[in-house]
């Protein structure tokens, strides 16, 4: 859940901005049919098995519009949900809960589809020691959104954005003439409570990452064998973080390696959403 000064600083900017997107003058299909005022309610239902997200976010969406509406819940965020279940009630303007239904489904659907596909791939390094990274590989203002499903789906943060940490990725190396200038220059500039983290693709640049005193070294898109001496090579010099097009089809054969951290961008860009309603709108 998010604390009242993110929700009001971060979040309801984002949320209001999704509203606009959808009203630009008039919602024309509800004010054809209820012209005046009438207290409604409806019902949130799940139509499959999955880990439920963005409860709040999902209310907000009724709540900026209206602040009379009321939303009853009866999971919480992090349960598991089954296909029919009724999740929660809102209750209010009519016009309101036809208005603003897309917008928060949108939020609850796509943020539960991230909870639920992240539990899955958690699930699989139960008990390896192993922690299960996201990356920035989200939707266009949607990252808070995105990345809070991650935790809710028992995964873990990568950096949130640009400022907050140092990633020197192939193309930095490439900007800074080689693996030893660009671990070099980082510890110069940033300020002495940031980790450096590089990513290299041989066991050549793991070697000079090494030598130069990475924090943690990411190796990207190796195989097995390359990523198995590289973590010899290591001896635990530095921490260790895998990636490149992890997914959960292929996340087990990544849990005998020893390694630290698991990153994959599949959490945030190819989980599908889960299909979830709200039915049974009548007056009251």
């Amino acid at each position: 859940m998010f604390d009242p000064i993110t929700l009001k600083l971060n979040v309801d900017p984002l949320i209001l901005s999704a509203i606009r997107e959808d009203v630009t003058s008039e919602d024309v299909s509800t004010n054809s049919v209820m012209p005046q005022m009438c207290q409604g309610s409806v019902d949130l239902i799940c139509k499959e098995d999955g880990i439920v997200c963005g409860l709040q976010i999902f209310a907000r969406a009724f709540e900026l519009l209206d602040e009379n509406v009321k939303t009853e819940f009866f999971v919480s965020d992090g349960d598991a949900v089954q296909n029919g279940q009724l999740m929660g009630r809102v209750t209010g303007d009519i016009r309101v809960l036809l208005v603003g239904e897309r917008t928060g489904l949108n939020y609850l659907q796509r943020m539960s589809g991230i909870a639920t596909y992240t539990h899955s791939i958690a699930e699989l390094l139960k008990g390896s020691g192993i922690k299960l990274l996201d990356t920035r590989k989200t939707s266009p203002n949607n990252r808070i959104f995105e990345k809070y499903a991650v935790r809710t789906g028992g995964g873990n943060n990568h950096r949130y954005n640009l400022t907050d940490g140092v990633l020197l990725k192939d193309n930095h190396i490439g900007a800074a003439g080689g693996v030893r200038e660009a671990i070099t220059m980082a510890k110069e500039y940033a300020p002495f409570v940031r980790k450096i983290e590089i990513e290299v693709e041989t066991l050549s640049m793991v070697r000079e990452a090494v030598e130069a005193g990475a924090d943690i070294i990411m190796l990207d898109n190796m195989t097995h064998d390359e990523m198995k001496q590289a973590v010899d090579l290591i001896d635990g010099r530095a921490e260790i973080e895998v990636s490149g097009n992890v997914t959960r089809e292929n996340i087990n054969q990544l849990i005998d390696l020893g390694v630290d951290y698991i990153s994959s961008g599949a959490l945030t860009h190819s989980a599908p959403i889960m299909d979830i309603s709200l039915k049974n709108l009548h007056r009251i």
